[in-house]
């Protein structure tokens, strides 16, 4: 009885793409590249390689993505030091986050200013069209490399000394949190793409994915009037501030884990 061999599947070949990236896997998993060491240059990983680069670049994206890889534009690729974390729906201090992982914590001040509520603004913060509002605009930093840039907007009313704060000092969560608790918190969760000014402030491409977490918080009390006498009222609920949190995917990871209400 003859046998017929049996026929082996084709196997198609390891992509070029691959290959690169398991080289730079191979570099940072064995430590000879620790974490926020700089990498060779794409052109350098061309010549080294001899691959496109085409090649390369997919190679470097993907690990990015996968938070393997930093990539800053104009200072190279760098090996990561493990993602930062935070609790999407905690109303914490960016600083204390990246001090509590034994990290370098910095602030670019770019805007403060007081502007008038645009039509968008003024129902954000529930104030009418036209009301002085103030702006503010800071990219916050772990060990040099920016995080997060934060697009924020404040109540004067509520917080009349907003822009007298020392943000290369303070956070606005400090300076908000020290003068206004706040009483409730609406979050609204997406994934965007940077705009070409959000890409130069975070050192970022187009291409790069982020998130963009948009929050408002709200203060209940009597905020620029004395409470009403022999009146039992309850004080009404003032919008403090509106901010938009800018977070590059590839140097960040959102993590959030609540224990249920339930017995049994």
């Amino acid at each position: 009885m003859s046998m017929v061999p049996e026929k082996k599947p084709d196997i198609a070949p390891t992509p070029l793409y691959a290959e690169v990236k398991q080289h730079i896997l191979t570099r940072v998993r064995s430590g000879e590249w620790p974490p926020e060491h700089r990498i060779p240059s794409e052109s350098e990983l061309v010549e080294q390689l001899g691959v496109s680069r085409m090649t390369v670049n997919r190679a470097l994206r993907e690990l990015s993505l996968e938070g393997v890889l930093v990539r800053m534009q104009g200072r190279g690729s760098f090996v990561a030091g493990g993602n930062s974390r935070s609790d999407v729906f905690a109303v914490s201090n960016i600083a204390d986050e990246i001090r509590g992982r034994g990290h370098d914590y910095s602030a670019q001040v770019l805007l403060l200013d007081t502007l008038k509520a645009t039509p968008d603004v003024a129902d954000l913060l529930e104030l009418t069209l036209g009301s002085p509002v103030f702006h503010s605009i800071i990219v916050h930093c772990e060990n040099d490399v920016p995080i997060q840039l934060e697009d924020r907007f404040v109540n004067p009313l509520v917080v009349p000394d907003y822009l007298t704060a020392d943000f290369s000092k303070l956070t606005p969560n400090e300076v908000l949190s020290a003068v206004v608790p706040w009483s409730e918190a609406e979050h609204r969760i997406e994934a965007v793409l940077p705009q070409p000014w959000e890409c130069k402030l975070l050192a970022i491409s187009r291409a790069d994915p982020c998130l963009l977490i948009r929050r408002r918080t709200w203060a209940t009390g009597w905020i620029g009037a004395p409470a009403p006498e022999g009146e039992d009222i309850e004080p009404p609920d003032h919008v403090v501030t509106s901010v938009r949190l800018l977070l590059p995917g590839g140097r960040y990871r959102i993590e959030n884990r609540r224990q249920s209400n339930r017995v049994g």
